[in-house]
């Protein structure tokens, strides 16, 4: 949608909201009653109190933590009309730098929720499969086809991925305002039969369940009620896809169909407890038991399409968030394709690879989703209590009051403490996959933000304005060849007049490199995502520009295709004298040809570095390997350009004693 309409209630963007948005939540009520009652030991073990007071923490949960919360309060935090936790860290970290750390935190627990949602959604749909009549006898006996299914429909799903989702995802909307609507029936035809479960609207059986001696896992079995709210965060995050204004006339809708879902299978769950019939089945779930067998079939496929709508959700998601944190510098360089007709369909190779390997491993790990339900959910508990630290210094920045907002923030962290302590006590059944996930991804994010801060701390900076006479007489030395009409490097640490000395080095002292103009250029990431301005610098010269490019957090960082541009214009007001060429294809051309110096750095032995400080350089230089090349991020795979490898030395160069060795 374009950026406009986002703003306006239509009709379209009510159903790319139920298409984009809601896919996590919309599949919740797959697996979270079921979750309650194998948690508690099985069918026979529930009582009354138990079932309605499940049902109302279900109810009190999705209403404090995605309607309050989410849809009223953090749909507030728009950037610009994006949304997402790296989108709030930009309106707030100018307030504080230790801001990075929730932001990190909440963003790698978000990552390792889009390698959960995946393999617990479609697994949960394909084990419906062994109570159908028509393929209880493949899929009842064993679960191994029930995970080879699984694996399958895993790896189509990913590699369909690098062809884009533009037209399928069209499809998307209607398919999941029908799987709503599915829900809405399903569960509405069971609450009719027995309205007493209504009760449950009343906020005391919530807490009375926690206390209640019918409740085997007293204050812990919020563990499996969060699994109802998981994708409140994702609703956050795909803002920018559909607007909050469609958000929020969506969500009304969403919401009443997901809680008649859950009455509906409280209510079968008390016409059944005592029934023979329904304590002997295997893997009882609620949701697709409570339905007639005629339509238990259509049912599993109408959940696995759901399923894998959700998982498309949260792998987009995944994309757009990784790209974000690149371009903020918590993550390397990656590929970044858009095979789309829209920039935001994009689709990056290493995290595909990476998420369709960890998922199916996930699935090979646990091999039920009972059991991964207990690694999901605890991820994004750190995820909400993250966003919670960022919106109190979001709200205070609006000018609320500090006293208002710390009541807000302080409410909701609370809540969601609770429910992280209570998905912590799965911690070794399984909440170690999701914390394992979560901190690999940290630790690499940690690795890439300390790293660029020792660079930029201990670099050698040096003035460009001591360098203009050396470049003015080396532009004019025709005892060296011309290496280029223009040549262009890109400076990672510019501040003010100052640029790292391997620039200078590699254009003086490396080889002398004669050109007509000097571009040093910069990319500042702004806190807004669409910004697309530049600051040219001709520092009092017609051959150095000191270039800053100001790029959203969501602009891809095309330097050729931008300094094409501002070639001309400066052209145009007569800042830089025309480039004309004798042997071109291109008659009355005034731009010489660029060449781009892409600097390669490898840590010297001659850096003073302490040893902490030197074993995350290597660390940083050691992933920079294995990702993408800056050449194919900044857009110059088809330039001319030029890849230099030059000693990175940070601080003070370290002093080495040696004696001349006489003989006697």
């Amino acid at each position: 949608m374009e950026k406009n309409s986002k703003q306006k209630v239509t009709r379209t963007g009510f159903l790319i909201a139920m298409g984009i948005v809601y896919g996590d939540i919309g599949t919740s009520p797959l697996y979270v009653l079921k979750s309650i009652v194998e948690g508690q030991g099985g069918l026979a073990k529930i009582d009354e109190n138990l079932i309605v007071g499940s049902v109302s923490l279900i109810l009190w949960t999705i209403t404090l933590l995605t309607t309050i919360k989410y849809v009223l309060i953090a749909l507030n935090a728009d950037n610009h009309g994006e949304g997402g936790i790296f989108s709030l860290f930009t309106l707030v970290r100018r307030t504080g730098k230790f801001l990075i750390v929730p932001a990190m935190i909440g963003g790698a627990a978000l990552l390792a929720d889009g390698v959960l949602t995946p393999a617990v959604t479609i697994t949960t749909a394909i084990e419906g499969l062994s109570n159908t009549p028509q393929l209880s006898h493949i899929f009842s006996n064993s679960q191994t086809p029930i995970i080879i299914t699984t694996l399958a429909i895993i790896a189509t799903l990913f590699f369909f991925q690098r062809f884009g989702t533009d037209k399928v995802g069209k499809l998307f909307g209607p398919i999941m305002f029908g799987w709503f609507t599915f829900l809405l029936i399903g569960g509405g035809i069971h609450l009719t039969k027995d309205l007493s479960i209504l009760r449950a609207i009343n906020p005391y059986y919530a807490i009375h369940v926690l206390i209640s001696p019918g409740n085997k896992l007293g204050i812990f079995i919020l563990g499996s009620v969060f699994l109802a709210t998981t994708g409140a965060e994702a609703l956050y995050s795909d803002l920018g896809h559909v607007g909050k204004k469609n958000i929020r006339i969506s969500w009304p809708y969403v919401k009443i169909s997901l809680i008649m879902n859950y009455f509906g299978q409280a209510a079968w769950l008390l016409s059944v407890k005592n029934d023979p019939k329904h304590l002997n089945i295997n893997n009882l779930n609620p949701f697709f038991d409570m339905l007639p067998d005629k339509i238990d079939l259509f049912a599993v496929i109408f959940a696995t399409i759901a399923a894998v709508i959700a998982s498309q959700s949260l792998i987009s998601g995944s994309y757009s968030l990784v790209s974000e944190a690149i371009k903020l510098r918590l993550l390397p360089k990656l590929r970044i394709l858009y095979p789309g007709s829209s920039i935001g369909q994009m689709f990056i190779p290493s995290v595909n690879f990476i998420l369709w390997l960890a998922t199916s491993l996930v699935v090979l790990y646990f091999k039920k989703s009972t059991r991964m339900e207990a690694a999901y959910g605890l991820s994004i508990t750190i995820t909400m209590l993250m966003t919670s630290i960022l919106l109190y210094f979001f709200l205070i920045n609006r000018k609320i009051k500090k006293g208002y907002a710390s009541i807000i923030c302080l409410f909701f962290g609370f809540i969601e403490s609770i429910f992280f302590l209570s998905s912590l006590v799965k911690f070794i059944h399984g909440g170690y996959v999701a914390i394992g996930i979560t901190l690999i991804i940290l630790t690499i994010m940690f690795i890439w933000e300390k790293g660029n801060k020792i660079q930029a701390k201990q670099a050698i900076m040096l003035n460009l304005h001591h360098y203009k006479n050396q470049l003015y007489h080396l532009k004019h030395d025709k005892s060296y060849d011309m290496y280029q009409t223009n040549l262009v490097y890109l400076s990672s640490h510019m501040k003010g007049d100052k640029i790292e000395s391997t620039i200078l080095y590699s254009i003086l002292d490396k080889r002398p490199k004669r050109a007509e103009v000097y571009w040093f250029v910069h990319i500042h990431v702004t806190n807004e995502p669409y910004t697309r301005k530049y600051e040219a610098d001709m520092m009092g010269t017609d051959y150095m520009i000191k270039l800053t490019l100001h790029l959203g957090f969501k602009v891809s960082q095309e330097i050729n295709l931008y300094i094409r541009k501002i070639v001309n214009e400066l052209m145009k007001k007569g800042k830089l004298p025309e480039q004309k060429q004798e042997y071109t294809i291109t008659p009355g051309k005034k731009v010489g040809s660029f060449r781009f110096v892409l600097i390669q750095e490898h840590l010297s032995q001659g850096s003073s570095l302490s040893s902490f400080s030197r074993l995350i350089m290597h660390g940083k230089l050691a992933i920079k390997k294995i990702t993408t090349s800056p050449a194919k991020w900044f857009g110059l795979e088809f330039s001319d350009f030029r890849i230099e490898h030059v000693p990175l030395i940070l601080g003070k160069r370290r002093k080495l004693n040696i004696k001349e060795y006489t003989l006697k």
